[in-house]
């Protein structure tokens, strides 16, 4: 059976290990096994979502409002922008798909920082396109401008903040890069991990409708995150009309299921929950930090709901998942981001005790 040839030189996407095969290779007891690998939310769903689900289960066998009126209304309230300028898709995934089969061709190029999400190599050469990187896993502004200035590729990439490694760009830094792109160069802003950042410093804060009056750039924001949905893979696009009409016509009908809709409509609603989930965060998070200051650990500084822990040369990256995996802890290696590195999605009080208890024993 033969593919099409830019299948070949696509890397297949390496997801979080799940807690159930843990338990079957290392007999781990379920209930002893730490995730720690795939930035979901650790206090779970929301009961009132939950409620939501349940409360909507005997509609499974029927299609959503394939509209998705509901949901639209309420990012148009949350966002001050209009409906027609929201796209819904199956995780902000889906939506990054189709910009790249909107957008590239073969012979076309994208630009992204040195580290950064993987799925936007994957896209690009799934349509043959050529994917550049800046020097540095950081989002510079200059390595940026200077790039787009040489290569003019046709999507730039601004993950903020950025995943794995949890650094991020200021809104002024941002608007800097797409005030430098060129007008048919699409600027792609993803904010999945936005609600921290908007948490920890408003100057890091990009908010929808800062960038509707450009022609080129589009805002990505998801459920899988702070609103705690991963499972419901619920995501949204918001740009301009023209860019949002564009991608419709990309856009399978009843993208998302009857559940999922009905989730992300609840969530959308619920800013109590989505407080008290960044304030966990915020607390926990410096527990992360002060260990690593006592054992001497380079962290990034993050403004996600994850950490990134840097080896240098001190030890080995995928040594220490690999013994913390043995142990029921699950973490993010980043070895095959090239960075000799662990990323750590910050949990509960509970779960940081036991990776915390843990790893200090690797360490000594």
């Amino acid at each position: 059976m033969k593919f099409n040839p830019f299948l070949e030189d696509i890397k297949v996407y390496e997801a979080g290990k799940p807690i159930e095969l843990v338990v079957r290779e290392f007999g781990v007891k379920p209930e002893e096994v730490v995730k720690l690998a795939s930035n979901e939310n650790p206090l779970g769903t929301n009961p009132a979502v939950a409620k939501v689900i349940c409360a909507h289960a005997d509609k499974a066998h029927l299609y959503p409002d394939d509209s998705m009126y509901e949901l639209k209304a309420s990012l148009s309230e949350k966002y001050a922008v209009d409906e027609t300028e929201i796209i819904i898709g199956a995780g902000s995934d889906q939506i990054l798909e189709f910009l790249s089969r909107a957008k590239l061709r073969e012979g076309a190029s994208v630009l992204m920082s040195q580290v950064t999400f993987a799925m936007y190599e994957i896209y690009a050469k799934q349509v043959g396109a050529k994917v550049l990187r800046t020097p540095s896993y950081e989002h510079r502004v200059d390595e940026f401008v200077e790039m787009m200035e040489a290569h003019h590729p046709d999507i730039v990439y601004l993950c903020t903040p950025n995943n794995p490694t949890g650094d991020a760009i200021s809104k002024k830094d941002v608007m800097e890069i797409i005030d430098a792109a060129d007008p048919d160069t699409l600027v792609v802003i993803d904010g999945a991990y936005m609600e921290y950042a908007a948490a920890k410093d408003p100057q890091y804060l990009i908010e929808p409708k800062d960038i509707l009056q450009y022609d080129n750039v589009i805002y990505l924001g998801t459920f899988s995150k702070a609103y705690g949905l991963g499972g419901m893979r619920v995501g949204y696009g918001i740009a301009n009309k023209e860019i949002i009409q564009g991608l419709y016509k990309m856009r399978p009908p009843f993208n998302i299921s009857t559940l999922s809709l009905a989730a992300a409509i609840e969530a959308s609603r619920d800013e109590v929950f989505l407080e008290k989930s960044i304030a966990l965060h915020q607390e926990q998070i410096l527990r992360y930090e002060a260990f690593a200051q006592e054992y001497g650990i380079e962290t990034i500084d993050s403004y996600t709901n994850f950490i990134t822990y840097l080896f240098g040369d001190t030890r080995d990256a995928s040594k220490v998942a690999d013994a913390l995996l043995r142990k029921g802890v699950i973490v993010r290696n980043l070895a095959s981001y090239g960075l000799n590195a662990i990323r750590i999605t910050v949990g509960t009080q509970a779960q940081n005790d036991r990776f915390f208890a843990l790893f200090s024993e690797e360490l000594t």
